[in-house]
């Protein structure tokens, strides 16, 4: 399986594509797996294993493992497929043992922030401070992490941000908005990027996702406040008022339709719903008033 991993990160064009923040990622994932035994008390790794070996029951075991933990599970499990396709291709195997092996986490992933939960932590961290301007940049720029910590001074142009999305590699530009602006303003934009840690030093992503969690607890708000919940606030917030598929994509920076169509989808549900209610309320009146 180590032999596939290689392969899988020194010959595919599929990994070349891959940014490097997600090569990381996937490689830590591989690794952790590759290092770890087949089996409760039994010396071989699975790095050591045979690709012919690997069976569907063994892939339903260690997602079964992380039943606590679904989406540590389905990363594993797309990493797992790049070594069995490879093992398909060098013709080391003849059969996929996770074909059709489905693995959808039980949870819905982050969260949009709730109405009182953003004034909550506004109230505790007012503009001028940096936690108000990490949650001012994330919420109102929709972007990931990885963006928010990297921007840098120079993106402000005018009235808007330039910025190029380091998962995606799309280059956006984003309308500066009066609640952005006014969190700019009483910022000193000394550089070299728009967030400074307090010794004044960028962040990195990771740092970015500890202190708000930090912040969020001193301002008594519950866990699940996230920075990537911010993102799907503003989807939230811009479905609701009205903005087309389209709109939420080049918003939010979406290079799939599907994600977008979540937001609009759950906005014209509601809209819908109220819509219809409203005209069966409409004839029940109707019929009172006839004496029906």
């Amino acid at each position: 399986m180590r032999a596939a991993w290689r392969v899988v990160t020194t010959k595919t064009t599929e990994w070349k594509q891959l940014d490097a923040v997600t090569q990381q990622k996937q490689s830590a994932i591989a690794e952790a797996f590759l290092e770890s035994p087949i089996a409760e008390g039994v010396k071989t790794l699975w790095g050591e294993a045979p690709m012919a070996d690997l069976r569907r029951r063994h892939l339903k075991g260690l997602l079964a493992d992380r039943s606590d933990r679904p989406h540590a599970a389905r990363h594993l499990l797309v990493t797992i497929r790049k070594m069995i396709l490879v093992a398909l291709d060098e013709e080391w195997i003849e059969t996929d043992p996770s074909y059709r092996l489905n693995y959808r986490p039980k949870l819905k992933g982050w969260r949009a922030w709730t109405d009182d939960e953003r004034k909550q932590f506004e109230t505790k961290w007012p503009i001028g401070t940096t936690p108000r301007l990490v949650y001012t940049l994330a919420l109102w720029l929709g972007n990931r992490r990885s963006d928010v910590a990297a921007l840098p001074v120079t993106a402000i142009r005018g009235d808007t941000i330039a910025l190029t999305q380091i998962k995606t590699r799309r280059e956006m530009r984003l309308p500066i908005s009066p609640m952005l602006r006014e969190a700019l303003d009483a910022t000193d934009l000394k550089g070299p990027t728009i967030l400074l840690t307090a010794y004044g030093e960028p962040f990195s992503a990771k740092s970015l996702t500890g202190r708000m969690a930090d912040w969020t607890k001193s301002a008594g708000l519950p866990k699940g406040c996230t920075l990537h919940g911010l993102r799907k606030t503003l989807g939230g917030m811009l479905a609701d008022g009205g903005a087309t598929t389209r709109e939420i994509m080049d918003t939010l920076g979406h290079t799939d339709i599907k994600h977008a169509e979540l937001y609009t989808k759950s906005a014209n549900q509601e809209r819908l719903a109220r819509a219809g209610l409203q005209k069966v309320t409409d004839l029940h009146e109707e019929h009172k008033k006839r004496g029906g």
